[in-house]
């Protein structure tokens, strides 16, 4: 069977129904994530790249879990039945969830064993079960259980003076049955050891580092660490029977509900959360093919689960150990290695960027631009500039190592005012990010924990800096985090302004996010609470209204002036701003969506949104810049910010869009989503039951066959198009 009938099949959507208006987040949601799955079926990513993206696929759900099912089993043991805008109630989704992803760990597992496992083994990665070691290696696994693993194991068994342990969020344990010699069988106790998770999963037996993965030219031969401690148990339970032994792996409710939002404490309220979610409900059990039913059946009864919530899987327990596999220093199985340029206007690491600023908004596109030679270079100059006397950011998630912090820090010891707004409520990150804070409070840095009933999403950083003529503020408007780990993965695009007018609004939305500020509107930027959903609506109205004048020239479908959208986003929720584009649709706007994750709306049904396409760019880099474009009738109107278009992104959390008016950067806007527009190798077209198809690259000759030069996105795809124009192998605006 080929691909594409493959994925028309385990679509979680493709039976959806087709009167609705909406289509199912969660389902959706899964469909984005078949399309992760989608490149590690595909035989033209490079092998390390496919298990690579087993293992994205895998922590994708396991976040799934966490947050949505967990959301979902909330609502359900609080008896809510309320349908959601697509018509489903908390237990159908669930049901269809359970339907959709069993189906998808088939599909992994068959990849997994089928192809990848074989085809490592073809490059001399062995990845092996024990009984497939020669003698030595039993003896080198034997030699790394006693040195590493045995001092760090810890057996718990569970009896009448041994209680039930407490087994944390996505570790994995094996559970075994023990019996005293001599006991009836059915005298039988149940034990469980954690497997440790500070260790590679995968051991390397040649005593090369698996880490490090050292390519002398030899075979890699590795055995997974939970093969070795299954073999040597006999020297944990000294003298006991061991008559059965099952790996196993628990997810938790990280959907923890807050006793007190308006806490006065948010730092105190956030660790309370931490706390509670440590011991959440457990949401899914997983175990493997051959699981022993009394062991499955003990820990249902203990854990509280249903049936529906065990996750038998067909194959490995937990694609994510693989990372190790992944990191291997394979070049020739990986991506071709990527450095990111420095955008042409800072080249002269002596020029004075304040300078380059004022000479012009500058905009970069991450990662094709370099991170470290613009955002860090901008931070440290103005750490650095005695002229500067006041520093501003807001941080959502940021890297361990983050450049970032140790600059603010030395900002603040060199006397200026730095302010840094820390989101503690940043999903997953809420521990690191109240290290970050505490660190920073105690360097005298004016930290302030985000708005009580909000998060903080925007992507701000503002340098005030002491000039001839006065103060003059510096601003860099971001789609993405000040991370510099992720701006070498994700896309995101950012622009350095001092404009007065977008440099005073960002100046109001510091003092809305570190005072109590009740400003309720902004003359350019797009707030959110504020003004967002508001400037959004009238836009796509106006957009509308001009449908008339466009009417009025005999509404040719190829008119270059027929009113039109484009938006570019991670996700598509928000149901009123559904509603407004199926409005502008039948109007006989045209709009474009570039949306690489969910989308609840329905492109392309007849009499709704005709005139609507969607699609999603997947591969090698994660598509996270958010584009805004209204065609209003020629003058055309640019946006970029940290939005997407959700209900949260608009109502519940501060976030800011930024226009852009130089026509420069506007034909670089212009430029990027033409070739996401263009692209026929990493582009899906959404179809109107929600399923996605891979659009197909054309002949390399004959009929229909393109220029490369013509065209290059239509044959290289979205991101080796955007690498290329970066190095300048094509014409870059």
């Amino acid at each position: 069977m080929d691909l594409q009938r493959m994925m028309a099949q385990l679509s979680p959507l493709g039976d959806y129904d087709p009167q609705s208006r909406y289509l199912n987040r969660e389902l959706s949601w899964l469909e984005f994530n078949l399309r992760v799955l989608h490149q590690a079926l595909e035989p033209q990513t490079p092998l390390l790249e496919r298990v690579r993206f087993l293992a994205i696929f895998n922590s994708n759900l396991d976040e799934f879990f966490q947050k949505r099912v967990g959301g979902l089993k909330r609502q359900i043991a609080a008896n809510l039945l309320t349908r959601t805008p697509d018509g489903m109630t908390p237990t159908e989704t669930v049901a269809q969830i359970r339907r959709a992803v069993v189906k998808m760990l088939q599909l992994q597992a068959g990849l997994f064993t089928e192809q990848i496992r074989p085809a490592l083994a073809e490059e001399g990665i062995h990845l092996l079960r024990f009984e497939e070691l020669t003698e030595p290696e039993r003896q080198a696994a034997a030699d790394y259980f006693h040195r590493n693993l045995f001092p760090v194991l810890t057996p718990l068994a569970v009896d009448p003076g041994h209680p039930f342990p407490f087994i944390s969020n996505l570790s994995t344990s094996l559970g075994i049955m023990l019996r005293q010699p001599g006991r009836a069988r059915g005298d039988r106790h149940f034990a469980r050891i954690k497997i440790p998770h500070v260790l590679p999963r995968w051991v390397r037996l040649d005593g090369a580092s698996a880490s490090r993965g050292r390519d002398d030219g030899e075979p890699m031969r590795f055995v997974h660490m939970r093969e070795i401690i299954q073999q040597h148990l006999s020297q944990l339970f000294e003298g006991m029977c061991i008559e059965d032994v099952m790996a196993f792996r628990i997810t938790r409710n990280a959907a923890v509900e807050r006793e007190d939002e308006d806490a006065e404490d948010l730092l105190e309220l956030i660790e309370q959360e931490l706390r509670d979610r440590k011991f959440a409900p457990v949401v899914r059990l997983e175990v493997g093919p051959d699981a022993n039913d009394e062991m499955v059946r003990f820990l249902a009864s203990e854990l509280e689960l249903e049936e529906g919530d065990i996750y038998r899987m067909p194959a490995e327990l937990d694609y994510t150990d693989l990372d190790v596999i992944a990191d291997l220093q394979k070049p020739d199985l990986k991506f071709p290695s990527w450095t990111p340029v420095v955008p042409p206007r800072l080249r002269d690491d002596e020029a004075d960027i304040f300078s380059v600023i004022r000479a012009g908004d500058l905009l970069v596109h991450h990662p094709y631009d370099s991170f470290t030679a613009s955002v860090e270079r901008f931070l440290r100059a103005a750490v650095n500039d005695p002229r500067v006397l006041a520093i501003k950011q807001t941080l959502y998630r940021t890297s361990s190592d983050s450049p970032f912090i140790p600059e603010l820090i030395r900002a603040a010891e060199s006397g200026k005012q730095v302010i840094c707004l820390v989101e503690l409520k940043a999903r997953f990150d809420e521990q690191r990010n109240i290290r970050v804070a505490q660190t920073l409070v105690k360097a005298g840095v004016h930290v302030v924990y985000g708005l009580v009933g909000l998060k903080t999403h925007t992507k701000l950083a503002m340098a005030v800096r002491h000039e001839s003529d006065g103060m003059r503020t510096y601003c860099h408007i971001g789609t993405g985090n000040y991370n510099s780990k992720t701006a070498g993965l994700y896309t995101d695009l950012g622009m350095m302004t001092c404009r007065q007018d977008i440099v005073a609004d960002a100046i109001e939305l510091f003092h809305y996010l570190t005072g109590r500020s009740l400003k309720r509107d902004f003359k350019r930027l797009l707030v959110a609470p504020v003004n967002m959903r508001r400037r959004f609506v009238e836009m796509i109205d106006r957009e509308i209204s001009h449908c008339d004048q466009w009417r009025s020239r005999g509404a040719d479908p190829d008119d270059p002036d027929r009113p039109r959208i484009i938006a570019k986003m991670n996700s598509l929720e928000d149901r009123d701003l559904c509603d407004k584009l199926y409005a502008a649709s039948n109007a006989g706007v045209r709009i474009d969506l570039i949306v690489r994750g969910f989308c609840c709306l329905r492109p392309g049904v007849k009499g709704m949104s005709g005139n609507i396409r969607v699609l999603s760019i997947v591969g090698r880099f994660l598509e996270h810049s958010r584009i805004f474009i209204f065609h209003n009738s020629g003058d055309r109107e640019y946006y970029i910010g940290s939005a997407d278009w959700m209900y949260r992104n608009l109502n519940n959390r501060v976030e800011c869009i930024t226009p852009v008016d130089d026509a420069q950067l506007q034909r670089r806007l212009d430029q990027i989503v033409d070739v996401c527009l263009d692209d026929r190798r990493q582009a899906w077209d959404m179809h109107p039951d929600g399923s996605y198809t891979l659009r197909q690259p054309p002949p390399s000759e004959g009929p229909g066959a393109v220029d490369p030069d013509d065209n290059p996105a239509a044959v290289l795809g979205t991101h080796q198009t955007l690498m290329d124009l970066a190095r300048g192998d094509l014409l870059r605006v």
